[in-house]
């Protein structure tokens, strides 16, 4: 690991909107009121790397407290660097492995999630990583309230297509889909947030995918 990768991690152990592994465990069941002191809904962003879509979204929504998820904290420092400096009080950063989602978040606690971005594991052999396999699915409708949200955005056909089959297969509601976010009617404020990776991938004339879809 390099010395500045080395300097962040170290620092984000400081930031005081950044729980990491254990320490998240206890807030099991009340981040409303036992991070944020209130009791306003909770939005995920798994897989969130440096943070930009959880920070974002926060701006937009006051009323929502947001948390994004990623194992390398190197990555989470500049988005937690950047609420804290811009005084975005809604917004923590969770620093774990997302296959341990259940050991962080209780019953219904969660309002929404957002998955940008992720690492699309094409390798047959590693299906069970991706997270919208069965496997992670199964987590997310144990945390997410009745009705409540999950929203996909990828730059990888293979994901999307392979979502939107899970999606059918599995009985769950779908709301949108679109192969192509931005010649979408549906590319609004919200989904018009671009992360660092998806400004690169538009670089390159990349098709943005987008899934919208439910439990119930």
């Amino acid at each position: 690991m390099g010395k500045d990768k080395l300097r962040r991690f170290a620092e984000v152990g400081n930031f005081e909107n950044v729980l990491q592994l254990d320490a998240g465990k206890p807030l099991k069941g009340q981040w409303g009121s036992g991070f944020f002191k209130n009791d306003n809904p909770v939005v995920l962003e798994l897989a969130c790397g440096k943070g930009e879509y959880t920070v974002n979204l926060a701006r937009l929504f006051p009323g929502k407290n947001f948390i994004g998820i990623d194992y390398k904290g190197n990555r989470i420092w500049r988005g937690a660097k950047t609420a804290l400096e811009d005084g975005v009080e809604n917004v923590a950063f969770l620093r774990i492995q997302i296959e341990n989602l259940l050991d962080y978040f209780g019953p219904g606690e969660v309002d929404e999630i957002w998955i940008t971005f992720p690492d699309p594991q094409p390798q047959v052999s590693r299906e069970k990583k991706r997270l919208t396999s069965s496997r992670f699915l199964n987590k997310y409708k144990l945390v997410l309230k009745p009705g409540g949200f999950i929203n996909l955005k990828t730059d990888n056909d293979a994901l999307h297509v392979y979502t939107a089959e899970k999606i059918a297969e599995t009985g769950m509601n779908l709301h949108i889909k679109t192969e192509d976010l931005y010649h979408s009617e549906f590319a609004d404020e919200v989904l018009s947030i671009k992360t660092y990776y998806e400004k690169k991938y538009l670089l390159s004339n990349k098709n943005i995918n987008y899934l919208k879809f439910s439990f119930v």
